[in-house]
């Protein structure tokens, strides 16, 4: 392990000597994900790509990149663009990246089932902010957005998100 990784723990996630409170997905850790399981799936991935809402926030780091108002996510495993930043006007089923609650306003993602996805493998794993404390994600990993601002600020492109069970 490295300095930079971020290792998920049953108390938080463990990032450069501290521990962050997180939610996880409300199927838990999985080693088989499946699109629509609600589950964190286990393993290594890389943190590929940082995005924030300019409206909302100042730019956390040099390599984040502006989420528009037609930025969405393509979760429709039948798509080509299945797990891919897509734009408005899209078809297939979708999340859309410029939220009206705070959730997305900061956005780390994960290279799971990416940049070739495997069709019902699940969609993209995000680093986002939580709802409230601890409650359960579709499958991404949520923090209190002052500790997601800190591990934003902290990380660099290819640090690894490493969960274990």
């Amino acid at each position: 392990m490295t300095p930079n990784d971020l290792v998920l723990t049953p108390l938080g996630l463990r990032f450069r000597g501290r521990r962050y409170p997180c939610a996880i997905g409300k199927g838990g850790l999985s080693e088989c994900k499946r699109e629509g399981d609600g589950a964190t799936p286990v393993g290594t991935h890389r943190i590929v790509g940082l995005m924030y809402r300019p409206d909302r926030m100042a730019r956390p780091t040099s390599w984040a990149v502006p989420i528009s108002p037609g930025d969405l996510w393509s979760d429709d495993s039948t798509c080509e663009d299945y797990n891919q930043l897509v734009s408005h006007p899209y078809s297939g089923s979708h999340e859309t990246m410029r939220r009206a609650d705070p959730l997305y306003d900061l956005v780390l993602i994960t290279d799971w089932n990416w940049p070739y996805a495997v069709p019902n493998r699940g969609s993209c794993i995000f680093l986002h902010q939580w709802r409230r404390p601890h409650y359960p994600t579709e499958g991404c990993i949520a923090f209190r957005r002052d500790h997601l601002r800190e591990i934003a600020q902290g990380i660099s492109y290819g640090s690894r998100l490493i969960v274990r069970r």
